[in-house]
């Protein structure tokens, strides 16, 4: 599948779930690890919001590209950012979703208040 890039500069993206883990088989609890590097994958949960609107959403970061010095509620960068569509059939049903994934997760400012009054 193509991946798309996600162009973040105009939004606030804020850390709600802290670095964990990503497993790839919840029977055996093995982690994911990334195809090229072989480095282990986390997970994060951020609200991404932009134009008024926001969504929550999960990103894949390697283990490597997790910062110092985050905090649940606090702004993030996610440099590299890209989402990829997915589908699959499990237990019979077909799913599909967009899986997201970050090169890495990093501490950011909260944006400037435009038009604010002095």
């Amino acid at each position: 599948m193509r991946t798309i890039r996600v162009e973040t500069s105009a939004a606030t993206i804020l850390l709600t779930e802290a670095p964990e883990p990503k497993v790839r088989d919840r029977q055996t609890g093995e982690i994911a690890k990334d195809a090229n590097s072989g480095e282990a994958l986390m997970t994060i949960g951020v609200v991404y919001i932009e134009d008024g609107e926001s969504s929550l959403i999960k990103v894949t970061v390697p283990e490597g590209g997790i910062s110092q010095g985050l905090a649940l509620g606090a702004p993030v960068s996610l440099p590299g950012l890209v989402a990829r569509p997915w589908e699959s059939v499990f237990n019979g049903q077909q799913r599909h979703g967009i899986a997201y994934r970050a090169a890495a997760v990093t501490p950011a400012a909260f944006p400037a208040a435009t038009g604010a009054a002095a």
